[in-house]
């Protein structure tokens, strides 16, 4: 008797879970945030929690105007999310943790925290207001296959983490400004045509890359601009040995050191990290003063470090996961008809 109700409850949970993948419209895929109600949702948390986890196919929450004051966590069991706000000026997600405020730490501190496989996001501006008081994340993202096309990120120390050892990231026409290591973290992650800003003088990346890595933290055609007040700004120093960096075709503010990198009081981390440039310039782009272990990338070199290549050479690439940073299309991120 009781085999043949367990037999029974089997069959059930069979019946039921085929019904779920044979049935995938009866999910809901397309979600709206509005502040004034007009949307399903009028926080951004509440609609992440009513998301189906691994969707059967892709979902986009459309993010209306406004300043959204929370805390959000996309888990890792929400992948294939899109994120597309109404406009990067006026679409905010905005938080005030820092390190040292009750139990929060370094890592807890996000505004955001996105860890969904194949995540989205366009048009959305991701602040940590918390001001200069140490260590204060506006995103942590450890996804794998995230891409942001035109999103800002604002904060002082800290505010860029590119987590995930293994993860691939693609940032795009994105602005990232702060103050001390303000895009840090071990991902394999490519900026593009992004603008950088620093407002003080010290560090902009700290990449602990993990040891056998081909590739850290890659700016290709950025611009780097720092305040007035900053006179002297380093591209980067290496918060674990085998730290990566590399600049190619980067305008460089006149407040970049001419040693151009910091070893962190440590020599031996010129042995093992690798930092370089590739066509730098700008007021800031003389090379003659830059450390000696540092990298002059050549023209033979620079042809590695294109997202084809970047992407296929992280140890996670599977045989058709390099071509996911492509989706760039204008129609991805179009704003839904009235």
């Amino acid at each position: 008797m009781r085999s043949l109700v367990a037999l029974l409850i089997a069959c059930c949970i069979f019946l039921t879970v085929a019904a779920q993948t044979a049935n995938p419209e009866k999910y809901k895929y397309i979600f709206t945030v509005a502040q004034d109600g007009s949307g399903d949702y009028t926080k951004i948390q509440e609609a992440i929690d009513a998301m189906r986890a691994y969707p059967l196919a892709p979902i986009t929450l459309y993010i209306k105007n406004g300043v959204y004051k929370e805390k959000i966590t996309l888990p890792a069991n929400n992948t294939d999310v899109t994120f597309i706000g109404e406009s990067v000026e006026n679409t905010v997600i905005t938080y005030d943790d820092y390190s040292g405020k009750g139990i929060i730490g370094t890592f807890t501190s996000y505004t955001a925290r996105i860890s969904g496989n194949r995540f989205t996001a366009a048009n959305i501006t991701f602040v940590n207001a918390a001001g200069p008081v140490g260590q204060a994340v506006a995103l942590y993202v450890d996804a794998d296959q995230a891409l942001f096309k035109n999103c800002r990120f604002i904060g002082n120390q800290d505010t860029l983490f590119t987590g995930g050892e293994n993860a691939r990231q693609f940032f795009f026409n994105c602005y990232i400004e702060g103050t001390t290591d303000f895009i840090f973290g071990p991902a394999t992650a490519l900026f593009s045509n992004c603008t950088i800003k620093a407002k003080s003088d010290s560090y902009i990346t700290a990449a602990s890359t993990t040891q056998g890595k081909k590739s850290g933290l890659v700016f290709d055609h950025c611009k780097i601009l720092a305040d007035p007040g900053v006179k002297k700004l380093f591209l980067g120093r290496p918060w674990r040995a085998f730290a990566q960096t590399v600049f190619l075709h980067c305008e460089m503010a006149a407040a970049i050191a001419p040693a151009g990198w910091h070893n962190w009081s440590n020599p031996e981390n010129e042995k093992t990290a690798y930092y370089g440039e590739y066509r730098s310039r700008g007021p800031g782009a003389a090379a003659s003063g830059r450390v000696a272990w540092a990298r002059r990338i050549s023209d033979q070199q620079a042809k590695d470090f294109v997202p084809e290549i970047i992407f296929a050479a992280c140890n996670t690439a599977m045989p058709g996961e390099t071509t996911w940073y492509k989706n760039l299309q204008p129609a991805v991120f179009k704003w839904p008809a009235k």
